[in-house]
């Protein structure tokens, strides 16, 4: 694989597989200083961004969700724009509005929020599904269109979105088409005992992200992307992504099963998985490893599928996954 990547100087160098990873390092390093305890929550996020894919964090208020989009965008130098989704938020204030303009006598378009290269939707689930639906082209095509004309979207492109769970005061349920529109969902979890206490120490009188300067820039980025979308993938590890996909779809226990979004969505984010693990190639498990943050919130149990055991949709749908990890037969050679 050769690429390229920009120097601090603006001068194009050849990327290898050295600088590659230690631009990575870079970026796993500054967020873990805001995100404590956290190591793969900060890894998928980083995963999203190199594979060109969405990012969903799911939980309870207060244990870091808008700290962690805040943190890796504030790690990047690149255009970052912040939306706080409300009940009252409108679909224009997301993508720009025509208005008309008495001078010129014609319409100008004025750009949204959108139009950055890190955009964090902070409780996205809080605002009508009309204002999430403008979200789905933006997200799926990179551009956006206002009455009749298309206007592109800075690249590389990447929404962090944080929700809270549907049982909460004020939400609205992710429709579908916009859950199958972000690569990975990820939770945070509260912090261990230790964790939690240094927290305490290191943020009573400072903030964390205060102290963070970007340590690659979005050309950087964009080398990075190119260079991790450059990683091998066998045909035998490509029809084991498509018999873990079809396996969802025919599973008795899930009545919406995996796109063909989804399994090509699991296999660019392993091809990122491998590349952080300095390989040049994928293998079975970067896919089982992916397997649930890809798929689990795409999928949808039948009503039946927690047996009446008080289990939730995401807790049947993560044993489900798991039981069609052990059942899937994994190739053996998956390297030629």
């Amino acid at each position: 694989m050769t690429d390229t990547a920009t120097t601090d100087a603006g001068v194009r160098t050849p990327l290898t597989a050295d600088a590659f990873l230690a631009r990575t390092h870079g970026i796993l390093d500054s967020v873990g200083r805001v995100i404590d305890g956290k190591p793969d929550a900060v890894r998928g996020a980083l995963v999203c961004l190199l594979a060109e894919g969405h990012l969903l964090i799911e939980d309870v208020p207060g244990v870091g969700k808008t700290m962690l989009a805040r943190a890796l965008a504030a790690s990047v130098d690149a255009t970052v724009r912040r939306i706080q989704f409300t009940p009252d938020l409108l679909p224009g204030d997301v993508t720009g509005v025509s208005v008309f303009n008495p001078v010129d006598r014609e319409f100008e378009f004025k750009r949204g929020a959108i139009f950055a290269h890190i955009v964090i939707a902070d409780e996205i689930n809080r605002s009508s599904p009309k204002t999430q639906s403008a979200l789905l082209e933006a997200m799926e095509e990179g551009q956006v269109t206002v009455d009749g004309h298309t206007h592109p979207l800075p690249q590389p492109f990447l929404v962090v979105a944080t929700q809270n769970p549907l049982e909460m005061e004020g939400t609205y349920a992710l429709p579908e088409a916009q859950r199958d529109r972000f690569m990975m969902r990820l939770s945070m979890g509260y912090p261990d005992a230790q964790a939690e206490a240094l927290m305490l120490r290191q943020r009573e009188t400072t903030n964390p992200l205060d102290q963070l300067t970007p340590v690659v820039t979005s050309e950087i980025v964009s080398d990075m992307i190119a260079w991790a979308r450059a990683i091998h993938v066998a045909p035998a590890v490509e029809e084991y992504a498509v018999a873990l996909a079809h396996a969802t779809r025919v599973h008795p226990d899930l009545r919406l099963g995996a796109s063909p979004r989804a399994t090509l969505q699991l296999v660019r984010a392993a091809k990122v998985w491998a590349a952080l693990d300095g390989r040049g190639y994928v293998i079975p498990d970067d896919l089982s490893a992916l397997l649930v943050p890809v798929f689990a919130h795409r999928l949808i149990p039948t009503r039946t599928a927690g047996g009446g055991r008080g289990r939730s949709a995401s807790e049947t749908v993560t044993g489900v996954l798991d039981r069609i990890i052990a059942g899937v037969r994994v190739p053996v050679a998956s390297r030629q």
